[in-house]
C-alpha cells in the first residue's frame, strides 16, 4: 500500500478530487480561497482590533481553517512518509533551458530536496539580492495580487470559475499574464544576477 501511495498518481485523479471538493463546497454554499484563511487567522489572532480589514466574524470560516490545517499535516505526512528517493522528473528541454541560466537539476534529494535546486533554494542565496527579489518581492506582489484581486489563484481558477463569476475569470487571465511575463521576461534577468 505504502509504494501505491509513493508513485506518482495520473493528473485527471486530482482534478476530479478537487472538482469533487468544489462539488461539495457548493452544495454547502462555501466558497474556497486560501488567502481568505489567512485573513480568518489575522482576524482570530486579534488583528480586527487595529486594523478593520480583519474585523468579521471569523469563526464562519472555520471549516477553512480546519482545511488549511489539514493541508499542512498532509504535506508533511506526504514529505516525511511518503517521498520518493527521486527528484521529480521533468522534461529533458525544462531541463537544458534552466541549465542556460545556470541552474542544475537535482539528482538526488540531497541536491535539493528532489524539488528546489540548491542553486535558488539556500539560505546563502535569500541573503542576496536575487533572493531577496524572488523571495521578498515574490511573497509581497503574491500577498498585494491577492488582496488586489479580491482573492488568490485558488479562490479565483477553482471557486470563481466554478461559480461562473466573470471577475474571477478575468482575474484568472489576469494570473496567467502575470505569471508568462514573470517567466519569459522577469525571471530570466533575476536569476542572472
Amino acid at each position: 500500500m505504502l509504494e501505491l501511495l509513493q508513485q506518482p498518481w495520473h493528473w485527471a485523479f486530482s482534478g476530479f478530487m478537487i472538482a469533487l471538493t468544489m462539488f461539495i463546497l457548493l452544495f454547502w454554499g462555501k466558497s474556497f480561497g486560501m488567502s481568505a484563511t489567512m485573513r480568518a487567522m489575522c482576524a482570530a489572532g486579534g488583528a480586527g482590533k487595529k486594523i478593520s480589514f480583519f474585523d468579521f466574524d471569523w469563526k464562519a470560516q472555520r471549516w477553512n481553517l480546519l482545511f488549511a490545517l489539514g493541508a499542512v499535516i498532509g504535506g508533511y505526512i506526504a514529505s516525511t512518509f511518503l517521498a520518493s528517493p527521486e527528484p521529480v522528473h521533468i522534461s529533458s528541454a525544462t531541463i537544458t533551458h534552466l541549465q542556460g541560466w545556470g541552474i542544475d537539476y537535482p539528482n538526488t534529494i540531497t541536491e535539493g530536496t528532489g524539488y528546489l535546486p540548491l542553486d535558488l533554494f539556500t539560505f546563502e542565496i535569500l541573503f542576496s539580492l536575487k533572493g531577496l527579489l524572488l523571495f521578498v518581492g515574490g511573497g509581497f506582489c503574491v500577498g498585494f495580487g491577492a488582496r488586489y484581486a479580491g482573492g488568490c489563484t485558488s479562490g479565483h481558477a477553482i471557486s470563481g470559475l466554478s461559480n461562473l463569476q466573470i471577475p474571477s475569470l478575468i482575474a484568472v487571465i489576469g494570473f496567467f499574464i502575470g505569471g508568462l511575463l514573470m517567466t519569459h521576461l522577469l525571471l530570466p534577468l533575476i536569476v542572472q544576477l
